[in-house]
């Protein structure tokens, strides 16, 4: 059977018991990211955000890329890349969309321009030892708008990142666990299979707190210093609600009669 881009959805998203998995669906040209792409990937993120069964979630591509960036030939024709009903969202429907559980790159091949700044929208990367990354942008006259600018040099050191981006050059997968950009580096055939079960392993803890783990770390950003009371405020609001919930008292129990918990996300 061959792969029909006209009918097939352009993201997809599979439901591995808690673990939504998220497929960007346009092999044939390498993922590139296009309109149809940002709408199927945005929904998919946003049926991840509003299921309370889905827990993590994991985004890898078709084929043999994870995403080669924008779509060039839909800019050279004079049409736009982006989710037209949810600009909100931005870039591939996923780089401004934030979703209050862990979200993991799967990178199954190369990573290019947007392909990278999806995966720096990540929280935790798996990533094939044969992948790239990079941010070729100033190469063709433009720059990573798409979270690069902003989220690279918070993710390693600023003198790295900016090597990467005024070079355009990419790195390959062993500079980047070196520098922390993805969490471990394995054989293409064993990336989709090592993140789902790092994702697995995720979903087994407490939802509640694992989401309001996230949120904290987000936020804190926002808030400034550790030393700022306006953080602490923050921290403590979060820690006050998780805290009262029937997972917490769970957990306790669980851990005094030596059982596995059995979390309701309540």
């Amino acid at each position: 059977m061959t792969f029909d881009e006209q009918t097939a959805p352009a993201a997809l998203l599979e439901r591995r018991g808690a673990v939504a998995l998220i497929t960007l669906n346009r092999p044939h040209a390498l993922n590139a990211v296009n309109a149809a792409l940002s709408t199927a990937a945005g929904s998919a993120l946003d049926e991840l955000a509003t299921d309370p069964s889905l827990r993590v979630g994991v985004i890898t591509g078709a084929g043999r890329a994870f995403c080669a960036g924008a779509d060039l030939k839909e800019l050279a024709a004079g049409r736009t890349v982006h989710d037209t009903e949810h600009a909100e969202r931005g870039f591939a429907g996923i780089v401004r969309h934030f979703v209050d559980k862990p979200l993991i790159a799967a990178v199954n091949g190369f990573a290019l321009g947007g392909g990278t700044e999806i995966l720096l929208a990540c929280d935790l990367a798996v990533m094939s030892s044969e992948a790239r990354l990079g941010l070729p942008e100033v190469t063709r006259g433009l720059v990573a708008a798409a979270g690069g600018l902003l989220r690279l040099h918070r993710q390693i050191p600023p003198k790295v990142a900016a090597r990467m981006i005024f070079t355009g050059e990419p790195i390959n997968a062993a500079a980047a666990l070196q520098w922390g950009l993805v969490n471990e580096v394995v054989p293409a055939d064993q990336v989709l299979d090592t993140t789902l079960a790092l994702a697995e392993r995720i979903a087994a803890n407490a939802p509640l707190a694992t989401r309001a783990s996230k949120r904290i770390m987000a936020r804190s950003n926002e808030v400034g210093s550790d030393w700022h009371e306006a953080a602490w405020a923050m921290n403590e609001e979060e820690f006050a609600a998780v805290r009262a919930s029937q997972d917490a008292h769970e957990g306790a129990v669980a851990f005094a009669e030596k059982r596995t918990p059995r979390w309701t996300g309540s």
